[in-house]
């Protein structure tokens, strides 16, 4: 018979046990953020994005997601959701963005848009820039909160919402653009330049678009990974739109490592189901050996880029996951790689002199590809790996981090004949913002500052004949201040105090 001591122990121990395996688990949440417009004011509207918004929201709540969701929203309305989704996240999170609605892509980038996007003609494409939003920025907003997997559909491949008759349409290819990020999970409801059907035909009288309503099936399957719901859903949708005579095929770009299964667990016997056979079949190709590729999982250590403009020109900084001996590069699609050198320090991992992870280029360096290369710890080189260069696009995003960082240096206030406030830090990063609005006395930012314009060239420097400060009433006692990105996100709104130790 067992004593009572023992029994007390052993109940103390498994309840030790439970509680172990238990918190990881509740650390860990599944966040989804729904968003569906249909109520376009300047271009064409659309008749089932809010329907398939409220539809992908009520499946992901019965998937145990803790869902934002959110329909016919203005610019202002979709950045407040967005950075609501963000402070939701945390580490090891689960995090699901659907977009129905229009998207546009331009120069391959692809922008979701608002419902007061404005009408935007030839040449105007910074319209597009500056009122809608970057959907490569929101996966790199949702990646910096640590997320463990990051799950992104977007049912926008529609034609262009721009196009008019008698005039000339901002450029820009139907459908949207490729794209993929490390740890994440990207769907399209149509292929690369391809668009995507509303509805088959005037009689369709389905709620949600086609793409949706066979998505949301799929989704709700027990035991299918999300490589099987794509799947799945790229033969259905296929088979439908051919019966229209239209050209549909979903799209997915999977960079996680594994499977994941939002609705049960893996059931590999649905992964051997045939799938129609509306969908012509390819015969299997044999895989090739890389060259001096001893295994597999190398592929894995593809490199991270991090680009930072300065006075001289760009400075490229690249991490890797697992340990490497050299690395080497070249810029465009010719030329002989060049090895970066090496540190003055040993790398613990490999007992090796660590490699130079920095590159540096030219200030007027065109958009490109720059391709590394880099040698693993037994000393076999990689493939080239390509790296997308955007000049613009790069010193927005790098200007932008800094501005995060040293939010508390935007504001500084001076005693000169007067009270001054001093706003130089912003404009030496005002490439990536769009707009500066204060609020002198009040919480609630409601007056324009403005910036000079954004030189590409010099891109840090102060005009000469611009002011950085303003003269305020004697009696100030605070200022608050949000920023606008040129990615179309807000900031928090900062509050500064007229006395520089009460700033927060």
């Amino acid at each position: 018979m067992t004593s009572p001591r023992l029994f007390l122990a052993a109940c103390c121990l498994v309840a030790l046990c439970v509680g172990l395996s238990l918190s990881p688990a509740m650390a860990q949440k599944r966040v989804a953020l729904v968003i569906g417009n249909d109520s376009y004011r300047h271009v064409a509207p659309l008749r089932k994005a809010a329907n398939d918004a409220d539809r992908v929201a009520k499946t992901l709540k019965g998937l145990g997601f803790q869902v934002i969701a959110a329909t016919n929203q203005d610019r202002r309305g979709m950045s407040d959701s967005l950075t609501a989704f963000e402070r939701t996240l945390g580490e090891g999170d689960t995090a699901f963005f659907f977009f129905a609605g229009h998207g546009f892509q331009i120069k391959g980038e692809n922008y979701l848009l608002p419902t007061d996007v404005p009408l935007a003609l030839a040449g105007e494409e910074e319209k597009v820039h500056e009122n809608s939003f970057l959907a490569r920025r929101i996966m790199e907003r949702i990646r910096n909160k640590g997320v463990r997997t990051t799950v992104v559909v977007l049912d926008a491949c529609r034609n262009n919402p721009f196009e008019r008759a008698g005039t000339r349409s901002v450029g820009g290819a139907g459908g949207l653009a490729a794209m993929s990020e490390e740890g994440a999970f990207v769907i399209y409801s149509a292929s690369e330049n391809q668009t995507a059907l509303d509805y088959v035909s005037n009689d369709d009288k389905d709620p949600n678009s086609v793409f949706t309503r066979l998505f949301v099936k799929e989704l709700e399957t027990p035991g299918l990974s999300l490589v099987q719901v794509a799947k799945r859903t790229q033969a259905s949708v296929t088979a439908l739109a051919r019966k229209v005579k239209h050209n549909q095929r979903p799209a997915y770009y999977d960079e996680i490592v594994g499977d994941v299964v939002l609705n049960g667990t893996l059931d590999p016997a649905k992964a051997k189901e045939t799938i129609p056979q509306q969908v012509a079949v390819v015969a299997p190709v044999q895989p090739q050996p890389l060259p001096n590729r001893q295994s597999q999982p190398e592929q894995l250590n593809a490199p991270l880029a991090n680009f930072m403009r300065h006075n001289g020109g760009w400075s490229v900084t690249l991490s890797f996951a697992d340990p490497v001996t050299a690395i080497s590069w070249r810029f465009g699609e010719s030329g002989n790689f060049r090895e970066t050198g090496h540190l003055n320090t040993l790398d613990p991992r490999t007992r090796k002199r660590m490699p130079n992870p920095s590159i540096q280029l030219d200030a007027d360096t065109p958009e490109g590809t720059i391709y590394i290369r880099y040698a693993d710890a037994r000393g076999d080189w990689a493939e080239p790996f390509p790296i997308k260069f955007d000049p613009a696009g790069a010193l927005e995003r790098g200007q932008r981090d800094i501005l995060e960082m040293t939010s508390s240096n935007w504001l500084s206030f001076r005693q000169f004949n007067g009270l001054l406030v001093y706003y130089s830090h912003l404009m030496s990063y005002r490439c990536a913002i769009r707009e500066v609005k204060v609020g002198i006395d009040s919480t609630v930012p409601d007056k324009k500052l403005a910036l000079p314009p954004c030189d590409p060239r010099d891109p840090s420097s102060i005009p000469s004949s611009a002011q950085p400060y303003m003269k305020l009433p004697p009696n100030t006692k605070l200022m608050s201040v949000e920023l606008t990105y040129r990615d179309g996100t807000t900031s928090e709104v900062k509050t500064f105090r007229a006395d520089p130790r009460g700033n927060r």
